[in-house]
């Protein structure tokens, strides 16, 4: 008999159990916490790398992961950091600005889902705030045969610096019009980045997209781009 998340050999059209779960995803001596859902019949994967000093537990992450899932695409909120890295990452603050280390931790759970049950053959894709978003982006660009899409929100795309060019995966940038800052850094990485790519500015908002109505947006833009980039299941 099929567990939560397998194929019943016996399905005509190998029909997807939905699942979700607590789960654990080992890299190398530590291990960091997450929930993975994913929906019957669900289009594709999506890994959340969150910016700095955020979390799984993200109320703005949250509510994209949920209109992700009504949208049918899986989602996977994990922490990038063990909860000792993140309360000396909060003194410091200097993890949530290594790329490569965060990037690194990006590709472990990558390489995890990719193994999963409920997950495996399912198109998968980022979606990356602030410092995450460029994680998503250098990791992106290493894992270019199994990375379908990337969507940020309010990252900091320049921070992928060389890895932006060797991007393959359809990349959409999302900043806030008033977020003049990011906004600029955003349009000089777009110019760098050579796959797919569009870079949607939301009116009227700013950097967390507070604003009534522009985390639906965001979340909308999302869904959208996933369910256009998502290839068939593998």
């Amino acid at each position: 008999m099929s567990g939560p998340g397998e194929e019943g050999p016996s399905a005509g059209k190998r029909i997807r159990l939905p699942v979700s779960e607590a789960v654990a995803i080992p890299v190398g001596r530590i291990v960091l916490g997450g929930h993975l859902e994913v929906p019957q019949g669900a289009r594709g994967l999506v890994l959340f790398a969150h910016g700095s000093g955020s979390s799984r537990h993200s109320p703005r992450n949250q509510f994209v992961a949920r209109v992700l899932r009504d949208a049918g695409h899986g989602t996977l909120l994990f922490d990038l950091l063990t909860q000792g890295e993140e309360k000396e990452d909060a003194v410091t603050g200097h993890l949530r600005f290594d790329i490569r280390f965060l990037a690194e931790r990006l590709e472990a759970a990558t390489h995890w889902a990719a193994h999963h049950a409920a997950a495996r053959r399912l198109p998968l894709g980022y979606f990356g705030s602030s410092t995450g978003g460029a994680a998503a982006l250098v990791a992106a660009a290493t894992l270019r045969s199994i990375v379908d899409a990337v969507v940020s929100r309010g990252g900091r795309p320049d921070l992928a610096e060389d890895a932006l060019p060797l991007v393959s995966a359809a990349t959409l940038l999302i900043v806030g019009e008033y977020d003049e800052t990011v906004l600029r850094l955003n349009e000089g990485a777009y110019a760098r980045m050579k796959c797919r790519k569009a870079l949607a500015v939301v009116p009227r908002a700013t950097h967390l997209f507070e604003e009534h109505g522009a985390l639906e947006e965001v979340a909308r833009l999302a869904a959208d781009w996933f369910r256009k980039y998502f290839t068939p299941p593998r």
